[in-house]
């Protein structure tokens, strides 16, 4: 009974030991790179370990998403993007989306921006035709070890943001407002306002941007109360104020009449549509697929 009892307080230790450091039960490749990764703090063995276990086709699709993640990490960035390229394929058709989202994180850091837009602009055609979240109309996802619930209309505006935000570094303000704007238009919030009056600041459209930031610092669109939303509205603003000084306004702006959303709570999820680059390409072709 005395052994029993020792085996038994042994698993449960065991079992705690793998709670605690998130380290998943077994021998296998993964497992081991998973340990290394975690427990001895060594991500160059790591990334080792999770080729072979890629090679052994060992829990390949959460293999090469940790194992990008890593060479991230450790600045090999660019070396992370040609392995989920080469080895994508192996993966299941469930986690193509978080190997996007990998890839546009490393794409991120790389500087690619092209590649970030041709990315973004996918996962938006996915949506399009229905094929986001797997079908379904909302999916979970985590953040800082929490999980919620995400809807399509959310995602989507996610993913009109950071597509902005990618014109906006390429200095393409009148694509990067065209884009917030819809985003807007879905699920607006705080800081894609911010970006927006950004855009119309650097187009000379002072009044505009001065009523989009006024939005912000008077809690008017959710995520004002965002200490971060309200100093950026407030340097914003102070940068409007210099360019008013030096900057003659802009006296056009672009229309968005005709931008109809196919999103809302009273049609099916199937037929939720989001025409995005049939729309959008009436105003710039530069952002036709």
């Amino acid at each position: 009974m005395e052994d029993c009892a020792k085996i038994s307080q042994g698993k449960r230790k065991d079992l705690l030991f793998h709670v605690i450091h998130k380290v998943p039960c077994g021998d296998s490749p993964y497992v081991r790179a998973k340990h290394v990764q975690l427990v001895d703090k060594d991500p160059e063995a790591a990334i080792v370990w999770f080729w072979k276990a890629i090679n052994a086709g060992d829990r390949v699709d959460s293999a090469l998403k940790d194992m990008a993640v890593v060479m991230k990490q450790q600045d090999r960035a660019e070396e992370a993007i040609e392995a989920i390229k080469s080895f994508r394929n192996r993966c299941s058709k469930h986690a193509q989306e978080s190997l996007d989202n990998v890839l546009i994180d490393l794409y991120k850091k790389c500087g690619r921006l092209e590649e970030q837009i041709e990315l973004l602009k996918r996962k938006l055609r996915m949506i399009y035709q229905g094929e986001a979240f797997n079908g379904k109309a909302t999916k979970t996802a985590r953040s800082h070890g929490k999980k919620f619930q995400v809807t399509v209309q959310q995602e989507t505006s996610r993913v009109l943001g950071n597509l902005g935000w990618v014109y906006t570094q390429q200095a393409n303000y009148v694509a990067a407002e065209v884009v917030y704007r819809k985003a807007q238009m879905i699920d607006p919030d705080a800081n894609k306002a911010c970006n927006l009056s950004l855009c119309l600041i650097r187009q000379g459209r002072f009044n505009e941007a001065q009523s989009i930031l006024e939005d912000v610092r008077h809690g008017r669109l959710p995520g004002s109360d965002d200490p971060k939303s309200i100093n950026r509205a407030n340097e914003l603003l102070v940068e409007l104020e210099l360019q008013q000084l030096t900057t003659p306004p802009h006296p056009s702006c672009i229309s968005l009449d005709g931008l109809d959303l196919h999103i809302d709570g009273h049609i099916p999820f199937r037929a939720r549509r989001l025409p995005i680059f049939e729309e959008i390409s009436q105003f710039l072709d530069q952002m036709a697929c």
